[in-house]
């Protein structure tokens, strides 16, 4: 749900965590939004809790292990709160389930945050 009320985000402990969304239709992805509150609504003027090193993939189905790459990106904690990340990788396949897969954040020891992931493309 569209919620950018600070700690009102899906947090998961440690730094390195997944998550796989099934979208209502098989689409040819073309970019993907990740948004984090910015550092001044932070009560603590910082956002280390903020994923930075991910990267995202489209899989046949929830069961698949190892999906297609679609990109791999980094979330700048200096940037605007939304960031919008093109499809790296070309591919021609349609996908309806994908992976959002958080390699580090920006230093919070205990846990990572999540605000909001948005999957942008074309209908098959």
């Amino acid at each position: 749900q569209p919620d950018m009320y600070p700690g009102n985000c899906w947090a998961f402990k440690g730094s390195q965590g997944y998550l796989v969304v099934r979208l209502s239709m098989k689409i040819y992805p073309t970019a993907f939004t990740l948004e984090h509150i910015p550092k001044t609504l932070s009560p603590t003027g910082n956002i280390t809790s903020a994923p930075r090193n991910f990267s995202v993939y489209g899989l046949d189905d929830e069961y698949q292990e190892e999906g297609k790459l679609l990109g791999e990106y980094v979330y700048d904690q200096d940037g605007e709160p939304l960031q919008m990340f093109p499809v790296m990788e070309k591919n021609e396949d349609a996908f309806q389930i994908v992976e959002l897969r958080i390699f580090s954040n920006w230093g919070h020891a205990e846990y990572t945050c999540l605000y909001r992931f948005r999957v942008h493309g074309k209908p098959a």
